[in-house]
């Protein structure tokens, strides 16, 4: 995508992980929960994140049937900072679509980024649909609707949009901890194996890889491979005097699988780590008191 998309949803990959633009962790609001619940659907989890302690002894249950029936994401700019419009580069449009309609649709992308970033996913969906409809080799269109088809929790059409912005986007592997757990909400777990795979031989960032690491062991732990699953996140892990983010969300990840695979102490005293270093992760606190 280019920097100037980005500027205006600076967090869109973060955001597509479940965290907030300042990097803490986002949680869904009581409005879109309730929804939910009324609605017999689960709100999608972040990519390897597991669902709060009682629920997390249960099976996950993916169901991809759209739109969470009911969940309202209609913005109130009494409720949320307004989300500055940015400048979109329009030189990847321009070569699909000419000079004059570039400006027209650039405008478009940026409507669509600050929809994005200001958690109105619907409105972001309906402008970007046509966008790639006339412009189906723009990467920038390609990876937002992705993006926002992950975040309204269907995983089918948002996995379409990923494989044609890694095709068109010259075989990136950014959004490949996005698209792996797409595949892995739709079982398709050899996918998740193949992308984990291709991410690990890219050599990219160390939170990029951290969060493909986190969705493959959450996919070994969906296939009952809890052993698996531990041994994949306790690779090389030590934690760090200053933990960032992405040592925070692996940690977590990681003392869940502890607790689910009945290992008590270790998930109590990594799961009262997280919490130490950031008492609003999630619900690290509250978790960490109730393992026993």
């Amino acid at each position: 995508m280019p920097r100037g998309a980005r500027a205006a949803a600076a967090d869109a990959v973060e955001r597509s992980r479940g965290l907030r633009s300042d990097g803490t962790p986002r949680r869904e609001s009581p409005k879109k929960a309730i929804a939910a619940k009324k609605a017999g659907t689960r709100i999608p989890p972040p990519p390897g994140a597991r669902p709060p302690a009682k629920a997390a002894r249960e099976p996950e249950v993916w169901i991809d049937e759209g739109p969470v029936r009911g969940a309202s994401t209609e913005s109130s700019s009494r409720r949320r900072p307004k989300v500055p419009r940015p400048e979109v580069d329009i030189s990847e449009l321009v070569p699909l679509v000419g000079a004059k309609r570039a400006k027209t649709l650039s405008a478009r992308i940026a409507d669509a980024a600050v929809a994005f970033a200001s958690e109105r996913y619907p409105d972001a969906r309906r402008i970007l649909r046509p966008i790639v409809e006339e412009a189906p080799g723009s990467a920038t269109a390609r990876e937002l609707l992705g993006l926002t088809q992950y975040r309204l929790g269907n995983w089918t059409d948002a996995a379409r949009q990923l494989e044609s912005f890694r095709e068109v986007s010259g075989l990136s592997v950014d959004q490949h901890p996005v698209l792996a757990d797409c595949y892995r909400a739709l079982k398709k777990y050899a996918l998740v194996d193949e992308l984990w795979a291709e991410l690990r031989e890219s050599s990219p960032s160390a939170e990029l890889v951290n969060e493909g690491r986190i969705v493959v062991a959450g996919s070994l732990a969906d296939r009952g491979k809890l052993a698996d699953a531990v041994r994949e996140l306790e690779k090389g892990w030590k934690a760090p005097k200053a933990p960032k983010y992405h040592h925070l969300r692996r940690a977590y990840a990681l003392a869940d699988l502890y607790e689910r695979s009945g290992e008590l102490p270790k998930a109590r005293v990594l799961m009262g780590w997280v919490a130490a270093h950031d008492p609003e992760f999630a619900d690290a606190a509250e978790r960490a008191a109730s393992i026993n």
